[in-house]
């Protein structure tokens, strides 16, 4: 075991309903040898207040919590209370961080609580975020301040109900205390659920030190837990290598279609199991651009909007390097192996984009010229300075205007073309996407282009300037805008004139240029 911190040991379980089952752990990753965790104690808070708990998440993980009974809440959501069951640990993992690599990173403000398997029979990971310093910490206070606490609770929402896989919010609490960064701010705990924080930076931590065995050990546990289906392959390492692959291939071809910028993309925020997660300097496209970048750590445009795909290769290729001495005893011959599974990333990405921007465009046949379609209306987007949620919403109305033709369509195409500067591309544009619509079967039984698009391109998405706006309320005080915008986000594909100021982009006084991490 790396460490252990006990001296509050005896006041985390000082629990009144000790012997109650609030969550009915299943703490596999706590069976693993000790050298892959540390186990540690959250660090107690002088005044916790619960200010957001999921309760439909809740019941999903089949947790028995009283929702009406705040102050127990916040007791356990903040690490005050340690529920019966859990076996609180932080996660060892290295990482390549802005393609430097760190040979140890770990859990520095995160500690797993344990896990629980939910109502689907799916196993969860349950982590507070902010919950004190562990071994990993690396000198730092181990707390959360409130904003990116906000932040990661309404991207993870947002990013639920469009659809992504993504970590979940459960709850957030106020602590009490201070945390100091440039300024002092209020701290908070945020409780993060997982598929599992299993990292590719984890395989990387033991693959530093040649530790082959422990490397065998994570690919045995995560085909265990997530992929069961490989369990009889051949080749175990190489399956695995190709399914993580895949799925990291379609999860960021489904970013791209929603204008999403992770910001941080290093080999240690990227998981095995596929889910987007930790939402620290992440922003959404306001105006189209391809080389957009909002993250204030990434200097060099390392991970702006366009690169993402080939960062997700690139790290792809770090969780290679991992697993070659288990893809084949030959070493040419594992790394033929995995050059392949590189090479099929990149046709894997390609079709998965191809096939979510067929969607937002309203196509349901396939035809070769789909790409340079959907391309073309980017490269005008880019021109014309034209918003990426709005353009493809107002698309999706021009597409339900043309059946009632007239006034309706004319209004509607004008609509989205003044999206644009010069509106001429978008103009021009239009002939292209409706010959393209053209040759699709139509009809009684024939799917509708509009519907497609509706179900593909949200009305609304969790702007960053509100996001600002909710956390900078928050912090003197008022919850109220952090609470509309998360009922706002909840339901993202239809429209609501009660959320209509949320779909709008924003001012130029109020554009938001650059996000930060928080830590």
């Amino acid at each position: 075991m790396l460490a252990v911190t006990g001296s509050r040991a005896c006041r985390r379980h000082a629990d009144p309903a000790r012997s109650k089952i609030l969550f009915p752990f299943d703490n596999s990753y706590a069976r693993l040898p000790d050298r892959f965790f540390a186990s540690v104690y959250p660090e107690a808070v002088s005044g916790p207040v619960l200010i957001a708990f999921n309760g439909a998440l809740a019941k999903k993980l089949r947790l028995d919590l009283d929702e009406t009974d705040a102050g127990r809440l916040a007791a356990i959501f903040s690490g005050n209370v340690l529920p019966p069951g859990a076996q609180p640990l932080a996660m060892a993992y290295a990482g390549h961080q802005f393609g430097n690599f760190v040979p140890q990173l770990g859990d520095g403000r995160a500690i797993l609580l344990g896990e629980v398997v939910d109502a689907d029979g799916v196993r969860r990971d349950i982590q507070l975020k902010g919950a004190g310093p562990t071994p990993f910490s690396r000198r730092g206070d181990g707390r959360a301040a409130l904003g990116p606490v906000l932040r990661e609770y309404i991207v993870s929402e947002a990013f639920a109900a469009l659809g992504i896989p993504a970590t979940r919010a459960l709850a957030a609490v106020l602590t009490g205390d201070p945390v100091y960064r440039e300024t002092v701010l209020p701290g908070a705990v945020f409780t993060r659920v997982a598929a599992s924080h299993v990292r590719v930076g984890t395989f990387q931590y033991f693959a530093a030190r040649g530790d082959h065995e422990a490397v065998q050990q994570l690919v045995d546990y995560v085909i265990a837990r997530h992929y069961p289906d490989l369990e009889g392959a051949e080749k175990p390492a190489l399956a695995l290598l190709q399914r993580v692959a895949a799925r990291q291939a379609e999860l960021i071809a489904r970013w791209m279609g929603v204008g999403f910028i992770h910001g941080v993309m290093n080999t240690d925020n990227m998981t095995i199991s596929g889910e987007t997660i930790d939402f620290g300097p992440c922003a959404f496209l306001d105006e189209y651009d391809h080389m957009k970048v909002f993250s204030s750590i990434d200097q060099q445009g390392r991970y702006a909007y366009r690169n993402q795909p080939g960062i997700g290769q690139w790290n792809m290729a770090r969780l290679a390097e991992c697993l070659l001495p288990l893809l084949d005893a030959d070493e040419e011959r594992a790394v033929e192996a995995a050059n392949a599974v590189l090479k099929a990333f990149g046709e894997q990405f390609q079709a998965a984009w191809i096939a979510v921007f067929r969607q937002k465009l309203g196509l349901f046949t396939e035809e070769p010229g789909d790409g340079e379609l959907a391309q073309t209306l980017l490269a005008a987007m880019q021109e014309g300075r034209a918003d990426f949620t709005l353009t493809f919403r107002r698309l999706a109305k021009l597409a339900e205007a043309e059946a009632a033709g007239g006034e309706t369509r004319l209004a509607a195409e004008a609509s989205f073309v003044e999206g644009f500067a010069p509106w001429q591309k978008a103009e021009a544009w239009l002939p292209l996407w409706r010959e393209r619509l053209g040759r699709q079967p139509a009809g009684e039984g024939a799917a509708s282009p509009a519907a497609l698009m509706r179900a593909a391109n949200p009305a609304l998405i969790p702007r960053n300037h509100r996001i600002e706006e909710a956390i900078v309320a928050a912090t003197e005080g008022d919850l109220a805008p952090f609470q509309r915008l998360l009922e706002a986000v909840s339901d993202p594909y239809n429209d609501r004139p009660e959320f209509a100021d949320y779909t709008q982009a924003p001012k130029d006084e109020e554009r938001v240029l650059r996000t930060f991490c928080g830590t």
